[in-house]
């Protein structure tokens, strides 16, 4: 959310500094995410003084020029070319000096300098309102008041102010913070405690408010007062739109809004001033002069202020006329209903809405505005009259329109404010820290809390309207201690813990010595949203679907975590960082039935673009799938596993293109893929990707089962042999490191591949594999004799099952 630094100073009795802001909100816990400054007028017209024409003459080489003698300053005059038809002696003008930068309204910025034109010297430049950029006439220069005094700037002149505007990362529970007030009332609730003061901050008064006559009323009729509790309007007549002054559009703009018209501009201004919505409806477009609040029929057609057509469902609240729908309510107007420029009546609603059924409607029509921002977290129930009010006078004062109506108040089942005990005790034992009872009443009464009753315990607490958060004592608790500041609670001096002992149930241990060997080998550590988009989901897969989605892409939860890790891929290719080692530890759910979830920890890595770092020795090397199973194997072994006893399949799946799946009995412990060209397309990604998935609970409960022996170093020597196999192309190699292990498990200590071979002297579906195997017997040294024999058992069993060759 942005706020404007010169509107918040409108509500403050003290002057704050940016900088003094920014930290003192961000301690509160409205985060201040970035400050940027914002000018009126681009180049806040810098460098540009009033001038006063003193003599024109015509240019002696051009019919279309004249050279101008102008005062700039007391004592100072300068000879400037002009070609504007309308410069005489005796104007006041705005003159651009020598070196100035001058941001034009439909052009680039430029310099002036010192220079001639057609032979005549000139030193400046007397300026157009669209050469300054205030505006879009270049019919002629600018002729300011004859009371403009020379060499005044004309930043000065004009009184331009430069202002701030200030993002606040809100989290969701502050909707009091949704407004300037709210922003204003956490400020100043600090400074009062610094300062001992109990300032409030400046409400505009309202008390002139008064209806002008009963010419022209509304009838409101309210069908559902669960989704509408309250529903507040007036009317208002000889409305005159327009474009709205600068100091309104000026506040609009810092905060991110486009001015429309005075009256939306003005209905704009309140909502973000107070944070009631409000909405403004052309009186004459209100058939049978009746408001209508109810559900309409499921599937009826709307056409909203965007022009397109949506259709309603049945839980829908809509504003209506007895005809038809005007508005969806609280989220967005109706293309008929609105405030146009023939508007001479209007209607102005100010309501209060159930939150959840907005949040429904905003969320099924893909609709989010700045009214079911507000609604969707809370609004203040209390504040309709208030903000209606505002907002009348200020048209009023923009117009000069007419209330022509009283004040309709539809409001059934008046909602009580919540009250809350508040324990002293309770505050400290929280804190960890003595707080003074005067210092947190004082607090709390800065923030707008009331007190109903007072003993040396504690307090009873009326909470505040705008406060809807704030139900529990420990909601109160951390009022007081966010205005106090965390950073002054003091660490203790001593801190006393009972040392006790718990087995490693959810892998923490073994978690840390991952994440340590893969940020080794240059992996870094990402993390996604649990949350993902139906366009990921393959095939054969029954996601689980949320009922509510914040959005089309955050829809169901993750199967898998291979799309989040190939979106971060996406991110940091996009930004020109395409080498990438990513792993992440989360969790994937699926859904077993209709009743019951499944909820699984993965450990995920991926693997794209070229590996190492390049220099001057060394060539650029893609990654492959190699690289990526190393890693993996690497891993396990780390972690004690024994690979030779793990049993490896080819696995298919329909968003790789091949795939390695590793088991320990029949559990899948973690699979390799080389994700194809369609699915990387269809992410976005032009380069390929592999990546690895570990179930987590399978790994932890093998690791659980390992115990660690020793054994004495071998006494006698290894021997190795190798063989060099012509075999077919759909021969994998671990069948050959299967046959192997099977015809001697004692003597054979390893089995390698070392060379794969195809090309010249192969034929073209076939392969030649180098393979070595080492022999040891830990008893005595072999024999050539019992080698050969193992080997030619090898050489027979490679030929039957595999149809091998020697070469």
């Amino acid at each position: 959310m942005k706020v404007s630094y010169n509107w918040l100073q409108d509500y403050l009795p003290i002057e704050a500094e940016i900088d003094e802001l920014s930290k003192v909100l961000t301690g509160t816990g409205l985060e201040v995410g970035s400050i940027v400054k914002v000018e009126p007028v681009t180049g806040g017209l810098e460098g540009l003084v009033v001038g006063e024409v003193l003599k024109v003459d015509k240019h002696p080489n051009a019919d279309r020029l004249t050279i101008c003698k102008v005062k700039v300053a007391p004592g100072e005059e300068r000879s400037i070319v002009c070609g504007a038809p309308n410069v005489k002696q005796g104007q006041k003008v705005v003159v651009a000096l020598s070196g100035t930068t001058i941001y034009p309204t439909n052009a680039e910025p430029f310099t002036i300098k010192k220079g001639k034109i057609r032979g005549e010297v000139s030193e400046g430049m007397i300026c157009a309102e669209d050469e300054i950029g205030i505006g879009q006439n270049h019919d002629g220069i600018l002729v300011l008041d004859s009371s403009a005094m020379i060499g005044t700037s004309l930043r000065n002149y004009y009184k331009i102010k430069d202002d701030f505007a200030i993002e606040i990362d809100l989290t969701p529970n502050r909707t009091d913070a949704i407004s300037h007030f709210g922003v204003a009332r956490d400020f100043l609730a600090v400074k009062n405690l610094t300062s001992l003061k109990n300032d409030a901050i400046r409400i505009p008064d309202v008390t002139a408010f008064k209806i002008d006559n009963e010419e022209f009323k509304i009838e409101v009729t309210v069908e559902d007062h669960e989704a509408c509790p309250r529903y507040s309007g007036l009317s208002m007549s000889g409305i005159k739109v327009s474009e709205s002054p600068d100091w309104l559009k000026d506040k609009l703009k810092t905060v991110g809004l486009k001015p429309i018209n005075n009256i939306v501009d003005a209905a704009n201004f309140i909502m973000y001033e107070t944070g009631q919505p409000l909405h403004v409806f052309d009186a004459d477009q209100i058939k049978g002069q009746k408001v209508l609040v109810r559900k309409l029929k499921e599937g009826t057609s709307f056409v909203t202020l965007d022009g397109e057509e949506r259709k309603l469902d049945k839980d829908d609240l809509m504003i209506c006329n007895p005809e038809g729908g005007m508005c969806i309510a609280g989220v967005f107007g109706g293309l008929t209903s609105g405030v146009t420029d023939k508007t001479e009546r209007i209607f102005i609603e100010s309501a209060y809405f159930h939150g959840s059924g907005i949040r429904k409607t905003a969320k099924r029509h893909g609709l989010s505005t700045d009214a079911s921002y507000r609604y969707e977290r809370g609004a203040n129930i209390e504040s309709t009259i208030y903000a209606l009010k505002r907002l009348s006078l200020l048209i009023k004062e923009l117009t000069g329109a007419q209330i022509t109506s009283d004040i309709i108040d539809v409001y059934p089942n008046k909602k009580d404010r919540n009250r809350i005990e508040f324990r002293w005790t309770y505050l400290n034992q929280i804190s960890g820290q003595v707080i003074a009872p005067a210092e947190a009443t004082n607090i709390l009464i800065s923030l707008g809390f009331e007190i109903s009753k007072e003993s040396s315990e504690g307090v009873e607490l009326i909470v505040p309207p705008y406060r809807v958060d704030v139900t529990r004592e420990i909601d109160v608790v951390e009022e007081v201690l966010r205005i106090y500041g965390y950073n002054n609670i003091e660490i203790p001096k001593r801190m006393q813990s009972a040392i006790s002992f718990s087995e490693d149930q959810d892998g923490g241990i073994v978690r840390r010595k991952v994440s340590a060997f893969l940020s080794s080998r240059g992996f870094r550590e990402v993390m996604n949203n649990s949350l993902t988009s139906k366009k990921y989901r393959l095939n054969d897969q029954t996601a689980i679907e949320l009922t509510n989605p914040l959005s089309s892409e955050l829809s169901e939860m993750r199967m898998s975590l291979n799309p989040g890790g190939l979106e971060s891929i996406r991110y940091n290719i996009n930004r020109k960082s395409s080498d990438l080692m990513l792993f992440e530890f989360g969790k994937v759910y699926s859904l077993l039935d209709e009743a019951s979830f499944k909820e699984q920890f993965k450990l995920g890595l991926w693997m794209t673009g070229e590996k190492g770092n390049l220099s001057w020795k060394t060539t650029a090397t893609p990654v492959d799938f190699y690289d990526l199973k190393e890693t993996l194997e690497l891993l396990l072994r780390k972690l004690g596993l024994d690979i030779g006893s793990l049993k490896v399949r080819e696995t298919k799946i329909e968003n790789a293109d091949f795939g390695l799946a590793y088991f320990i009995g029949k559990k899948e412990l973690a699979r390799i893929l080389k994700h194809s060209e369609e699915y990387l397309k269809q992410m976005e990604i032009e380069q390929a990707v592999y990546s690895a998935e570990i179930d987590w609970n399978t790994l932890l409960i093998a690791l659980s089962k390992l115990s660690v022996s020793f054994e004495i170093l071998p006494k006698y020597p290894s021997v190795r042999r190798d063989l060099a196999l012509l075999l077919d192309e759909s021969v994998q190699y671990d069948q050959v490191e299967r046959i192997a292990k099977d015809v001697e498990n004692r003597l054979l200590k390893e089995v390698s591949l070392f060379d794969v071979y195809r090309g010249k002297g192969v034929d073209p579906d076939k392969k030649s594999y180098a393979v070595s195997f080492l022999f040891r017997d830990d008893n005595k040294t072999l024999t050539d004799a019992q080698i050969d024999k193992v080997m030619k058992k090898f050489i027979d069993r490679f030929q039957t099952e595999l149809g091998a060759e020697l070469r």
